[in-house]
């Protein structure tokens, strides 16, 4: 087989395009980078936003609207069983709106707030989360949202109103390129006359891409006389000649889906249709997702509330050596950790979204840490819940059902919750992406010390500017207001020393990152292990401030004292977790890790894999699929939905 051409980037290239696609400067406030720098900065989040009524107003209407056609028309053992979302219920819910949340009402769309949004999604992935990430995948990351973003009024006049009645998809990765950008390979050539653009490439794990009638695909255009080029991105029409679905892909989880392999062969785009201006696609990629990645976390939010009650009815009623399971004490401390973190994780999300609705403040950081704690912690939350259940905790609620007990899909909750650690960025990446931004401010005063490209004289001006601002910086982590008692207390009750914990450990953290840099200088990008434990700790002492700042909005309510307990109870267990990555942080197994890690590559254990069988390798496939450059062979998969 004839094989597309690989495209090679170095890895100082690769780091390259990565830090060209970040959004360079703070034009605005940042919670989440003040905290990486040891200024907790409560005035930024307290008191919590709130939307204003007549939003609100919205919000619950179109709410009660949704949530009466869910559970009218969705059956979730039929998408489970059937792998596929039946046409009328996304028709019914396009009918509702639903694919128009966060278009604007000029445009055709409910205009509803990143709350509300976040809310509905909440809601649908109650009822299906294959439906969620439909709708989420649609706006938070499709069509919708880039263009609301960069896109022209032209642009948003053509496309938006058919975004609210069709399914759209965003389409990036690449059979060989997953987080490395660098070595995108799909093309997109200007013609002659400079009224479009030929589009050539193969596309991987193209969520809605099989049912989708609009695309926003990201292609390399090739730098030329009037063409600055580099990744830019198109809204393509899906029906377009040359556009070939090949597969649609089958998943752990998910299993309603439509997830495929997309094929572009010569598909001519208007040039009306390219998304910013060329060599902007990444930039545009990276700052969708600042508020789009909201969408994960709030569907990670509602799968942990789900088995909060899930948990707590079923040990209520179970009984084993003459009490209720969720009286043992074993199985009381899971109750403890899941009701407690599911109150943690909805305080982060909201106060992310609350943040994102009232743009005060620049959210990027916020956004990347609740898809990244709410991913890891949701996921925790769901397998504790398949050990309460025990055996009903795997089985499958279809045999449940057979044999008369009530259908618990607890199993596929731990199936479609899996992804989420990998989805718009692995925790892994989420990790290194979020530790970038937190050293920002190191990087703009000393970077240049440790650049092996930087000249002399560069060096001198970052020896100058490094000066200046540790000398200003250094002294307020250990001295100065913040480092007496305060007067949280007063207002928080209880509360106040948990937030008294959060500045301490700030101010702690701050600390530890410029001792790595100190200590590691220009290598200190390659401690991913350390910088993962830095990112870690600031994930806990967000999510400890977002739980105690909604508490505090709850005072006075009739879930007031009961709010003040859960972020009690939640701040207890945070508190020890902190610690914990502090502690590791200089004390732990990194570097007897790599080199473990080198000698497993070298195959230096390879006589330990003996005794096993790899059926995989007798298909004589590779690892990565080969692609043809051509056309596509087989059949197209695309579905349209009447």
């Amino acid at each position: 087989m004839t094989t597309t051409t690989t495209r090679h980037a170095t890895e100082r290239e690769a780091r390259r395009v990565a830090e060209a696609a970040r959004e360079a400067g703070w034009r605005k406030p940042s919670f989440a980078k003040e905290l990486f720098l040891g200024r907790f900065r409560l005035d930024l989040v307290h008191p919590h936003p709130t939307v204003p009524e007549a939003d609100s107003a919205e919000g619950e209407a179109f709410l009660e609207k949704l949530e009466a056609f869910l559970t009218e028309n969705v059956d979730p053992e039929v998408i489970e069983r059937e792998a596929q979302i039946p046409d009328e219920v996304v028709r019914g819910l396009m009918d509702l709106g639903a694919f128009g949340m966060k278009i604007d009402e000029r445009y055709g769309g409910l205009g509803l707030s990143q709350v509300y949004y976040n809310r509905a999604l909440m809601l649908v992935g109650s009822a299906s989360p294959a439906l969620a990430a439909m709708l989420s995948a649609h706006q938070s990351i499709g069509v919708p949202q880039p263009l609301k973003l960069f896109g022209t009024e032209e642009q948003k006049r053509e496309f938006l109103p058919r975004c609210v009645k069709c399914v759209s998809a965003f389409l990036l990765t690449e059979p060989d390129v997953g987080s490395d950008p660098a070595r995108l390979a799909a093309s997109a050539v200007p013609s002659e006359d400079g009224k479009e653009y030929l589009l050539d490439g193969v596309k991987l794990w193209t969520t809605n891409g099989v049912v989708a009638d609009l695309l926003v695909v990201m292609a390399r255009v090739p730098e030329s006389e009037g063409h600055k080029g580099g990744i830019s991105a198109f809204v393509v029409d899906a029906a377009s000649p040359g556009i070939t679905v090949e597969h649609r892909n089958a998943f752990l989880g998910l299993r309603g889906i439509e997830n495929g392999v997309t094929r572009f062969h010569q598909v001519r785009v208007p040039a009306a249709n390219l998304i910013g201006a060329e060599g902007q696609g990444l930039k545009i990629a990276l700052t969708t997702l600042n508020t789009g990645r909201l969408s994960l976390p709030a569907a990670c939010v509602g799968a942990a509330k789900w088995s909060v009650r899930t948990a707590r009815q079923w040990s209520g009623k179970r009984v084993q050596w003459g009490r209720p399971v969720g009286e043992h004490e074993a199985v009381a401390s899971q109750l403890a950790f899941m009701a407690a973190t599911s109150f943690g994780l909805e305080a982060m999300v909201d106060l992310a979204s609350f943040m994102a609705d009232e743009d005060r403040n620049d959210i990027r950081i916020e956004a990347a840490l609740a898809k990244l704690y709410g991913s890891e912690m949701g996921w925790r939350v769901v397998d504790d819940l398949v050990q309460v259940r025990g055996g009903r905790g795997y089985e499958t609620a279809e045999s449940l059902r057979a044999r008369g007990e009530r259908p618990v899909p607890v199993e596929q909750a731990l199936r479609d919750m899996r992804i989420n650690r990998i989805f718009e960025g692995s925790s892994e990446i989420m990790r290194l992406l979020i530790a970038r931004e937190a050293v920002d401010v190191h990087l703009a005063a000393a970077g240049d010390l440790v650049d092996p490209e930087a000249g002399a004289r560069r060096k001198a001006a970052a020896l100058v500017r490094a000066v200046g601002f540790y000398g200003r910086w250094l002294p307020t982590l250990v001295v100065g207001p913040g480092m007496v008692p305060t007067a949280y207390r007063a207002e928080f009750g209880r509360l106040g020393r948990h937030l008294r914990f959060v500045e301490r450990r700030s101010r702690r953290l701050a600390r530890s990152l410029f001792r790595a840099m100190a200590r590691w200088q220009g290598r200190l990008e390659y401690r991913q292990v350390f910088l993962g434990r830095a990112v870690d700790i600031g994930a806990e002492l967000f999510a400890m401030t977002a739980a105690c700042v909604r508490a505090q909005m709850l005072a006075g309510t009739a879930e007031g004292k009961a709010a003040a307990a859960l972020a009690d109870a939640f701040c207890k267990q945070a508190r020890l977790r902190v610690d914990e990555l502090f502690r590791r942080m200089w004390e732990n197994t990194d570097a007897s890790d790599r080199t473990l890690a080198k000698d497993v590559l070298a195959g230096r254990y390879s006589w330990q894999e003996a005794g096993v069988l790899d059926l995989a390798s007798a298909s004589g496939l590779p690892w990565i699929a080969e692609v043809s450059p051509g056309p596509s062979t087989t059949a197209d998969v695309h579905r349209t939905i009447p």
